[in-house]
């Protein structure tokens, strides 16, 4: 996707704040009567003069009444631009960050291979916090201090036109400086950002990992690697400051000088009697209001660049493209029969395949297991069947369709997964376990899978049964609770093709010997491919597919691969011999 210009980039962002209108229409209604309160107050210091001159007491009354009421419809004005721009500000941030997050979900496996975990999150939080001030605070500062300068240049101009001009002449050489600020802002703006990234990735990494920061001596480590990031963001954080710094009061000076002039021709129009006193004060007090107004409309231009480099890096989120949605074949069930033809993938930027040539053919509720050293291909082949990623060449069939002509979802809901990586959530082990699509499950279905996973006596044994928190990532538990929690997730699936990618490595023997026969009930009348790295647990197995680099070299049953005295023969005499030391 090429990259959107700024007008692009603007107008899109704004495209959050329209579903607001209502509460925006009320908020520029209330900037619109505090910026009319400032040409109101320059006029009375008309009535002032006058009233030194003539202090009669229906004159002073008359004087405080309308500064009272200027100051209560200025505060009316107030409330209803301020609150009402919050009620903005926070509809944007949560459908901005919803849109995010359902774009996030939906993103392919190879978008989160090449991303931080802490960048990700960086923009979720503080990415759309920073779009929000370019969305909102701007628009708010835009429209009250605007309207506020367009109130007291058209009083100005009404007072005296030619004294006006020599602020006009100064718009240009304000807006040369703006533009020239403009660059630096988002410059650091997406330094800002990407620094604020690394920040969080450091942080989340070393919380999640602490037992292995504390068991190999990593504080020290972690720290220099925490206070780099922190320290980069704050000296970017610095540059843009500075920049700030130079340019307001540049501006202010350039307004300051504008202003200087203006006085000086006024005193020279008192002193010849062209202009009164009472109208002195006016101008006077007009212009110098004028200031303050003109100075935030300056300081907006760092808040809209901070935004629209913000939400470059959204939109760059938004706009990558999603998992395909795939055919239109959505059946209701499916054998389970499957079909390698011809099958090669490789890793986007790899130089080389990380499968090739896979011929094989998997029968309906066959078990079939797949063996090999690490970094063979076993984990990847399976990831092509719910199609975590999309193979480069060749064919897969799921009963006689291609896989690509399937629904997504449809494809993904015949498939139950347990991988030797478990991802539990922070929340109860029954919504563990019945978890997603399966919240609709019965506790006698929760307890019956957990039963068959030989999680259900644990379970019971802890503090609030199926209620107890597991904590994040499951902390709560051991890391064979997990693996039993993950297990009953899937058999309480039930789904016609089930893979197991070393589903049982965290597991005790007894536990282990118990999942096995769990396990051979499931696996009847059912697809299963299984990864393991314990030779023991698949003898049984249909077939056993030996994979080596990439490539199918062997497969048949146990017996038959340990008579042909091959590739797995060797793994299996190497790993009778560990057992035996």
């Amino acid at each position: 996707m090429s990259e959107l210009s700024t007008g692009q980039v603007y107008r899109r962002l704004l495209s959050y704040v329209w579903p607001q209108k209502w509460a925006l229409l009320v908020s520029v209604f209330g900037f619109a009567l505090y910026a009319s309160s400032a040409p109101a107050l320059a006029h009375l210091m008309g009535l002032v003069e006058k009233t030194l001159r003539l202090p009669h007491p229906e004159n002073v009354e008359l004087l405080v009444m309308l500064l009272v009421g200027v100051f209560f419809y200025r505060g009316i004005g107030t409330f209803l631009g301020k609150y009402f721009v919050v009620v903005v500000a926070r509809g944007v941030v949560h459908n901005l960050r919803s849109h995010l997050f359902a774009q996030m979900v939906r993103l392919p496996s190879h978008f989160y291979d090449g991303e931080s975990s802490g960048r990700l999150i960086s923009r979720v939080i503080f990415d759309v916090e920073q779009v929000t001030g370019a969305s909102t605070r701007a628009i708010t500062t835009l429209v009250q201090e605007g309207l506020t300068v367009v109130g007291l240049m058209a009083y100005l101009v009404w007072l005296d036109a030619s004294l006006t001009l020599i602020f006009l002449a100064l718009v240009p050489i304000i807006g040369v400086v703006v533009s020239l600020a403009s660059r630096f802002f988002r410059r650091y703006s997406r330094r800002i950002q990407n620094s604020m990234g690394e920040v969080t990735q450091v942080t989340n990494e070393s919380v999640s990992g602490y037992r292995e920061v504390r068991t190999f001596g990593g504080e020290q480590y972690e720290r220099e690697r925490f206070e780099a990031a922190s320290r980069y963001n704050q000296k970017q954080t610095l540059k843009f400051a500075l920049t700030n710094a130079i340019n307001v009061p540049l501006n202010q000076q350039i307004v300051a000088l504008g202003l200087g002039v203006m006085v000086y021709l006024m005193f020279q129009r008192v002193a010849s009697g062209t202009m009164s006193g009472a109208e002195f004060l006016q101008f006077m007090t007009a212009a110098s209001l004028i200031a303050k107004p003109i100075r935030a409309l300056t300081d907006i231009n760092s808040i809209v660049q901070k935004g629209i480099a913000a939400a470059q890096s959204i939109f760059a989120v938004l706009d990558a493209e999603p998992e395909p949605a795939g055919g239109d074949h959505a059946p209701a069930k499916v054998a389970g029969e499957l079909q390698f033809k011809q099958v090669s993938f490789r890793y986007p930027g790899s130089e080389q395949d990380a499968l090739s040539q896979i011929d094989l053919h998997v029968k309906a509720g066959e078990t079939i297991a797949l063996v090999g050293p690490s970094g063979s291909g076993k984990s990847t082949l399976v990831n092509l069947i719910p199609r975590f990623y999309q193979h480069n060449g060749g064919e897969i069939l799921l009963d006689g369709h291609a896989v690509d002509d399937y629904q997504l979802a449809n494809l993904r809901s015949h498939i139950a997964i347990v991988s030797q990586s478990v991802t539990l959530f922070n929340t109860t082990v029954r919504d563990n376990i019945a978890y997603g699509e399966l919240a609709g499950c019965s506790q006698q279905q929760i307890e019956a899978a957990a039963r068959a996973a030989s999680a259900h006596e644990f379970i019971e044994q802890l503090q609030h049964g199926y209620d107890t928190q597991v904590g994040e990532g499951g902390s709560m538990l051991s890391g064979g609770q997990r693996q039993r929690i993950a297990m009953a997730r899937a058999l309480l699936k039930d789904a016609p093709l089930l893979i197991l990618d070393e589903a049982t490595s965290a597991l005790d023997t007894e536990s282990e010997r118990h999942i096995q026969q769990a396990l051979e009930q499931l696996m009847q009348n059912r697809t299963t491919l299984v990864i393991a790295h314990r030779l023991s647990t698949i003898e049984n197995a249909d077939r056993i597919v030996v994979v080596e680099n990439g490539r199918i070299v062997e497969q048949g049953s146990h017996r038959q691969l340990l008579q042909l005295d091959g590739a797995y023969a060797r793994l299996h005499r190497l790993q009778f011999s560990e057992g035996e030391a």
